[in-house]
């Protein structure tokens, strides 16, 4: 009979389990970054760097003064003028997800402003995909709200839910380019973040187990503001590297969060460029997410390893593997699930570690090649 009635119960305990415990993979605020701020700002410190190498050493002026050119003069920094890129992607989960790992498709867009070779705006809107671990692999205690031991156990193997997840970005940066010894390039963009997002298809609005009560959060809705200083630490030829620290606030606290500090995200960027066309890149992060259902901050680790290619001036192929976990929240994936009264179990609240996952992206894109990420 309890068999019977959990496999009853277990497709409506499980309609809306995925709690917002990020993980990098479970995209943040630093994919965001990596994936829109990142690509602009090396192009603005490479195209700096190659202006930096061009001037004749030791020159100051010219005897006698040459007349000013009617030439418009070389770009030295960020972008000026319009610039676009814009792209489509498909996904596949990776591991032993104990579902399907065909994930839906996303959409990228962003659009820039360059004022001078110093400062810019810009606006992207970025979509990420994930399905992560221990969501439809093992089993779960389940409760009845109030009672402290559990009445039952729920195989997720057999009664998997879907959290199929698809989180989206938008992105405005302003962006400057400055000199430290009138030589050194950084770029220093203050940025704000709307995140929103999508489980199982359906709305990131979840009902938390949470000190013995059942309270309703969106989970992975959130605003950030940031302030990323970028600088380089490697320029040669073939190889390009750039390392990126910025401070992150909530706007505003929301759910289950108690605290509201600058939160602390570093990113590495490394890239190998084997030919013109094709760049390789890794992008080790360390970050710290606030979402909703985080009492505090998770302490995500995460890489980002891809490769680039660029089919024609404006046209490009990139596959993205990103994997990563936070440090702080265990164990991964569903812990437990609460039914509000025992028959029938139509409401219930849940419990829910670190989010893990491990997925692949393909992109294919148009654009204006300084903003796209090579």
């Amino acid at each position: 009979m309890r068999a019977k009635f959990i496999s009853r119960i277990v497709p409506l305990a499980l309609a809306g389990t995925l709690c917002a415990a990020p993980a990098a993979a479970d995209p943040g605020l630093g994919t965001a970054l990596s994936q829109q701020l990142i690509p602009s700002v090396n192009g603005a410190i490479k195209a700096a760097i190659r202006s930096e190498r061009a001037k004749p050493p030791g020159q100051v002026a010219q005897v006698p003064p040459i007349p000013p050119s009617t030439k418009a003069p070389a770009q030295t920094g960020l972008p000026t003028g319009w610039t676009y890129t814009t792209d489509l992607s498909m996904a596949w989960a990776l591991g032993n997800t104990g579902a399907s790992n065909k994930l839906p498709g996303g959409f990228d867009a962003g659009v820039g402003y360059g004022f001078n070779a110093t400062t810019r705006i810009q606006a992207s809107y970025y979509e990420v995909q994930h399905y992560p671990l221990g969501f439809n692999t093992g089993s779960v205690p389940l409760y009845l709200q109030g009672v402290a031991n559990p009445v039952g156990a729920v195989d997720l193997s057999q009664n998997g839910p879907n959290v199929t997840t698809k989180d989206a970005f938008t992105l405005v940066m302003f962006q400057k380019l400055v000199r430290l010894d009138h030589k050194l390039p950084v770029v220093i963009t203050p940025t704000y973040v709307s995140r929103t997002s999508s489980i199982g298809g359906t709305s990131d609005l979840q009902t938390l187990e949470v000190n013995g009560f059942p309270l309703q959060v969106q989970a992975r809705t959130a605003q950030v503001e940031a302030v990323a200083f970028t600088l380089p630490f490697l320029s040669t030829p073939k190889m390009f590297g750039t390392f990126t620290v910025a401070p992150a606030w909530l706007v505003h606290r929301a759910g289950l969060n108690q605290e509201n500090h600058a939160q602390l995200y570093q990113i590495l960027y490394l890239e190998y460029r084997p030919t013109r066309s094709t760049t390789i890149f890794l992008e080790p992060q360390s970050s710290r997410d606030y979402l909703p259902a985080d009492v505090y901050a998770q302490h995500l680790n995460a890489y980002f390893l891809g490769i680039s290619h660029r089919l024609t001036r404006n046209t490009f192929v990139q596959a993205v593997l990103n994997s990563g976990g936070p440090s702080n929240y265990q164990p991964y994936g569903l812990t437990g699930i609460y039914c509000q009264q025992l028959v029938p179990c139509s409401q219930q609240a849940i419990t829910a570690g670190g989010l893990h996952a491990t997925q692949i992206q393909l992109q294919f894109g148009i654009g204006t090649p300084s903003v796209l990420p090579f």
